[in-house]
C-alpha cells in the first residue's frame, strides 16, 4: 500500500471512529434535555427541524448534479417513504421514550443489537442463511443484555426498567427494518440521496405528529431545551452521518462497523462524565458481552450489515 492510500485509509478510520462518538452523545444530550420538562416528540422535533435544512441540501445538491435520479426517486417513493418513517420516525421516537426510562448507558447496549436483528430480519425477509458462528454471536449478545438488564433492576424501578428497555428494543427492531429495507433501495439510490431524502420523510412525520397530535407548544420550553436540540442535530446528527459516510466510502462499510463498537463504550464513559451515570458488576460484564457478540457477528457477516447509526 503506497503512502497516500495509507493516509486516505487512516483519515476512514479517523472518521469513522470521531462519527461513532459523535453518534454516542444523543443519549447524554436527551438526558440532560429531559431536566427541562420536555416531552419525546417535541425534543424529536427539534432535532429533525434543525438537522432537516443540511439534509434537504444534500438531496438538491445530489439530483442536481445527476437529474435522472427524479425518475427513480418517483418509482421508488413508496418504499422510500415506510423506510424512511422506520428507520428516523419511530425507532428514534420509541428510543427517545425509553431514554425517559433508563440510563443512557443501558440504551445504548440495548441499541447496539440491532445488527443481530438485521440478521434475524434477512432470514425471515430474504431467507439468508444464519450459521453457527453468527448463531452463536446472537446467543452472546442476548446474555449480554440479559446480564446489563438485570443489572439495572431495582425494587423499586422494575417496571420503569422494563418499560424502557421495551421502548428501546422496538427502536432496535424498527431500525433493523429499516436497514434490511435499505439494502434493495441502495441498488436504486445511492447513499447519499436515500439517506438525505429518508431524513426529509422522516421529518414532515414528526412534524405533523408534533402539530396534529402532539400539539404541544414548541416555543414555551426553557432556553437549554433549544440548545440541546441544536446540539443534537449537529453534533448527534448531521456532523457524524456525514463522517461515517466518508469513512465507508474510505475503507468500507466492514472496517467501519468494526469501529463502530467503541459507540456504546463512550456512551458509558460520557454518561459517566457528565450524568454521574455509575455501572455495577453486572451491567459493565453485560456491555462488554454484548459488544462482544456484536463484533463477533460484524466480523462474521461485515457485508451484510450497513454500519450507519441514526435513532
Amino acid at each position: 500500500m503506497s503512502t497516500t492510500q495509507k493516509s486516505y485509509s487512516w483519515v476512514g478510520a479517523v472518521l469513522s471512529l470521531l462519527g461513532a462518538v459523535l453518534f454516542s452523545t444523543k443519549a447524554v444530550f436527551v438526558k440532560l434535555a429531559y431536566q427541562y420538562e420536555v416531552d419525546s416528540i417535541s425534543l424529536l422535533t427539534l432535532r429533525m427541524v434543525f438537522s432537516l435544512p443540511f439534509f434537504i441540501a444534500l438531496a438538491c445538491w445530489s439530483v442536481h448534479r445527476n437529474p435522472s435520479k427524479l425518475k427513480t426517486i418517483r418509482k421508488s417513493l413508496l418504499p422510500l417513504i415506510v423506510l424512511g418513517l422506520c428507520g428516523f420516525y419511530i425507532a428514534s421516537f420509541l428510543d427517545l421514550e425509553g431514554l425517559r426510562f433508563i440510563d443512557a448507558s443501558l440504551e445504548r447496549v440495548i441499541l447496539f443489537i440491532y445488527p443481530t436483528l438485521v440478521v434475524l430480519l434477512s432470514y425471515l425477509w430474504y431467507g439468508e442463511t444464519i450459521n453457527r458462528r453468527q448463531l452463536a454471536a446472537i446467543v452472546i449478545t442476548y446474555i449480554g443484555i440479559l446480564c446489563a438488564f438485570g443489572g439495572n433492576i431495582s425494587a423499586q424501578q422494575d417496571s420503569a426498567i422494563i418499560l424502557g428497555t421495551c421502548f428501546v428494543l422496538g427502536s432496535a427492531l424498527s431500525y433493523g427494518i429499516y436497514l434490511v429495507g435499505s439494502q434493495s433501495m441502495l441498488t436504486r439510490l445511492d447513499a447519499l440521496t436515500y439517506n438525505s431524502l429518508s431524513m426529509t420523510v422522516a421529518t414532515l412525520a414528526i412534524l405533523f405528529h408534533q402539530v396534529v397530535i402532539t400539539r404541544s407548544n414548541m416555543f414555551g420550553f426553557e432556553t437549554p431545551v433549544y440548545i440541546y436540540g441544536v446540539l443534537i442535530a449537529l453534533i448527534s446528527t448531521v456532523l457524524p452521518s456525514f463522517m461515517i459516510m466518508e469513512g465507508i466510502h474510505r475503507i468500507g462499510a466492514a472496517s467501519s462497523s468494526i469501529i463502530g463498537t467503541v459507540g456504546p463504550v463512550s456512551t458509558i464513559a460520557l454518561a459517566y462524565l457528565l450524568l454521574e451515570e455509575r455501572m455495577n458488576l453486572a451491567q459493565a460484564i453485560g456491555s462488554m458481552v454484548v459488544i462482544a457478540g456484536v463484533l463477533l457477528l460484524v466480523l462474521t457477516r461485515h457485508r451484510k450489515i450497513p454500519s450507519t447509526e441514526t435513532s
